[in-house]
């Protein structure tokens, strides 16, 4: 069929004219959308640095690469820097929450330290040679972490200092002791000055005396360093501010050991009533004692063994005899010396033998008062049995007659374990007051 010219040419004109209606409504009357695939990028119509001149004309200039998941990136970043900065924030909340650790440094001086370090804190000592010349170990109590440096080899200027608290072990019972615990104290003057140590206590065996006024002028008090005084004896400073009264302990200068309690110490048999093994001055109660053991025949009962002259160190064979007393008596007699507070209380309760101890005071500038001697321990509830003169023993004795084996094992249960709540105590007490004295700022 044919369709004639003039048909042809207007459906040409119509189609022509529906076309450009079309384009016209697209352009000024619908909405533009940019596809993500056929972006529409801008056409510079300025000079720019970026774009190609042509005959005077600009060629399109594309500002950036594009990305078509560029907003997924965006919201991906943003949240992944969200979730790093909210573990960030958890993780300083633990920290803050978690508990501060201190650190301290004991250097023991003298014999009681190893008292202070294995008997009260309960700290290893490496090496286990009790003669070594150097000998340390670390432990946590509380919120400190303490280390120990005891021996001759420890000497001024050769110990690892590494921290700026420190507490210092010394014996000032004699001026010889005295004099060389003043050349330490000197020594931790100077670290003091030179900033490297910022907090020391000072842990003292007193004088038996109580006179103690070589250490005065360095007590902060006073004006010097010394933040804290740990004194052994009834001494009047005591305050239970700075000064506080610390325990005589055994005689670990006689290798006095660390006992452990088992059920054979508890409930054996012991075969004798009581135990003194001692030196006997001239004149002193100790005559009275064994002149009343002998007299009313209870030196049969009870073993004794006297000197009269103060030996300062032990052999091995006396040592050995003088636990096994300890061990295999109800009673240890504990008469006073220079001092009513001896190491024979100590050793005694170490062993769940009971001391009878004198209760009197002597003579010197220690505390008097209700409670003197032995405030520290009576203040602990101390299950001794406390007499004021030794004629009272015959009838402590007729009582231990009358006592049965399941109360004396009852009665050495309870001594036992309250030595070891005596030295839990003094543990509690020595870190608590380091920890509020030096770090109560921080």
């Amino acid at each position: 069929m044919k369709i004639p010219k003039r048909k042809l040419f207007l459906l040409i004109i119509f189609a022509y004219v529906a076309f450009s209606l079309y384009a016209a409504y697209n352009v000024f009357f619908s909405t533009k959308v940019i596809s993500r695939v056929h972006r529409v990028v801008k056409k510079e119509t300025g000079a720019l640095s970026g774009g190609v001149r042509d005959g005077g004309a600009v060629a399109p200039f594309l500002a950036r690469d594009w990305n078509p998941w560029e907003d997924e990136q965006v919201d991906y970043n943003s949240a992944l820097t969200k979730k790093r900065e909210a573990f960030k924030q958890h993780l300083g909340r633990i920290d803050k929450n978690k508990p501060k650790r201190y650190r301290v440094q004991i250097w023991g001086k003298a014999a009681i330290g190893i008292y202070l370090w294995e008997h009260i804190l309960e700290g290893p000592l490496n090496p286990t040679d009790k003669i070594a010349q150097w000998r340390e170990g670390e432990l946590q109590s509380g919120k400190i972490d303490f280390s120990f440096y005891t021996g001759p080899a420890v000497v001024q200027g050769h110990v690892p200092l590494d921290m700026n608290s420190l507490v210092l072990v010394l014996n000032g019972r004699e001026q010889q002791k005295v004099s060389y615990s003043t050349r330490w104290l000197e020594h931790v003057q100077a670290l003091v000055h030179s900033h490297t140590v910022s907090h020391v206590a000072v842990v003292l065996l007193g004088n038996e005396h109580c006179n103690n006024d070589f250490i005065a002028p360095y007590l902060k008090r006073n004006g010097g360093f010394v933040d804290l005084l740990f004194l052994v004896y009834d001494s009047p400073w005591v305050n239970d501010k700075d000064v506080f009264q610390w325990p005589l302990g055994v005689a670990t200068y006689r290798q006095f050991p660390m006992i452990r309690p088992n059920a054979q110490l508890i409930t054996s048999n012991r075969p004798y009533r009581c135990n003194f093994l001692g030196t006997v001055y001239k004149n002193s109660s100790r005559e009275t004692l064994m002149q009343v053991l002998k007299q009313s025949g209870l030196d049969k009962e009870c073993i004794t063994t006297a000197r009269e002259k103060w030996l300062p160190q032990e052999t091995a064979e006396s040592l050995r005899g003088y636990q096994t007393a300890l061990a295999q008596s109800e009673l240890t007699l504990c008469p006073v010396g220079i001092n009513t507070e001896c190491y024979r209380i100590y050793e005694a309760c170490s062993y769940g033998s009971v001391p009878v101890v004198e209760d009197v005071l002597t003579p010197g500038s220690c505390a008097a008062g209700s409670s003197s001697p032995l405030r520290l321990l009576k203040a602990a509830g101390a299950p001794f049995i406390f007499i004021s003169d030794w004629k009272e023993l015959p009838a402590i004795l007729e009582r231990e007659r009358g006592m049965s084996q399941e109360q004396r094992v009852d009665r050495r249960r309870r001594l036992l374990e309250w030595y070891a709540s005596f030295r839990q105590q003094m543990k509690e007490r020595f870190t608590e007051v380091i920890e509020e004295t030096f770090f109560k700022s921080g």
